[in-house]
């Protein structure tokens, strides 16, 4: 009988992997209906038809905005692990707590750092959006006043 080594079923398990969806894509492809019209094959973003090219400018607070948001998700996913790996009960009765303290203050430090960011970020302002400043007009309105008194 033949031995396989770890690599070897590692390398099967990749094999059997792409053969799959390999099988199923083909079989998915002759089985479903194939009927393209000019609504199935327009852009569809949102449910709204595009009415210029996709590499318009947009304003440059999404970016940032976007950014800020990655880093705290990127604090999370440091968070996790250091909560269960610094939470172990043999490393801090080996160490006498000394473990468990190490890891708090560890965990201080970087939550430090990216406050430090946040904070940097809020004082040069880029938290602020900017706001349309509204402008009065000259405009009069022939409904009456009085037809708005009774909406509250």
């Amino acid at each position: 009988m033949i031995e396989i080594s770890g690599f070897g079923v590692v390398l099967l398990f990749l094999v059997g992997s792409v053969a799959f969806v390999m099988v199923t894509m083909v079989a998915g492809k002759l089985l479903r209906p194939n009927r393209p019209n000019e609504e199935k094959l327009t852009t569809y973003e949102s449910g709204e038809d595009p009415v210029r090219s996709a590499w318009g400018i947009f304003n440059i607070r999404f970016y940032v905005v976007a950014l800020i948001f990655l880093l705290f998700e990127t604090e999370l996913v440091f968070l996790f692990p250091w909560a269960t790996v610094f939470a172990d009960e043999e490393m801090n009765t080996a160490t006498e707590g000394l473990w468990g303290k190490f890891s708090l203050i560890e965990t201080f430090i970087f939550i430090g750092i990216l406050t430090l960011g946040l904070v940097y970020v809020w004082a040069n302002g880029m938290l602020d959006w900017a706001k349309p400043k509204p402008e009065k007009t000259d405009y009069k309105s022939k409904i009456p006043k009085s037809a708005y008194d009774h909406i509250k």
